[in-house]
């Protein structure tokens, strides 16, 4: 992927389409564009996660991710195009097993929340369900590589886990979800 951006506007999207990868124009709102944007977000969201407290081995994997997310990001932008593969996912699936081991079995479900790094970690989590979901309406319609469905699925779930991970280097309680009659 050799495509730079020089000239940021460039009016040509006026007409509501934008230019892919390929020199190809679509409707801004095209599935394909939803999907892109939604990534895009997702690596916004994990850069503003990065400005918190974070143990550094955890902004070193969140570093990593954001470079896949971008690569991810050109994926979609270049039908026909891979920039991921099994390796990716087998990487979100080897931290999965690291920080999943450091924590207790969920008794109860967790709220958003905690110290601030795990409550950025939920909202790039919820941001990462989106993106997969508009992956998967893009898969309706054209090809989508497999492991960009697996990558966003895992990176969701290891959010999950950081969130948990981060409220516990904190010394801070996961949020438990309480049934209406114990509020």
């Amino acid at each position: 992927m050799s495509i730079r951006v020089s000239i940021v506007s460039t009016r040509t999207g006026d007409d509501g389409t934008t230019g892919l990868g390929d020199k190809t124009r679509v409707p801004k709102d095209a599935p394909r564009i939803a999907a892109l944007g939604d990534v895009d977000e997702l690596n916004s969201a994990i850069g503003l996660w990065r400005t918190a407290s974070l143990p550094a081995e955890v902004d070193a994997l969140l570093n990593r991710i954001q470079h896949d997310l971008f690569d991810l990001g050109g994926e979609l932008c270049i039908p026909g195009w891979t920039a991921l593969n099994d390796d990716h996912v087998l990487r979100l699936d080897d931290a999965l097993k690291r920080y999943n081991a450091e924590l207790g079995p969920l008794k109860e479900f967790i709220l958003p929340g905690g110290c601030p790094a795990a409550a950025h970690a939920h909202m790039a989590r919820t941001i990462a369900r989106r993106a997969e979901r508009a992956v998967v309406t893009l898969s309706h319609q054209e090809t989508v590589n497999p492991p960009v469905l697996h990558y966003l699925n895992r990176l969701s779930d290891l959010c999950f886990v950081l969130a948990r991970y981060l409220n516990r280097a904190a010394g801070r309680s996961d949020v438990l979800w309480e049934r209406d009659d114990q509020r």
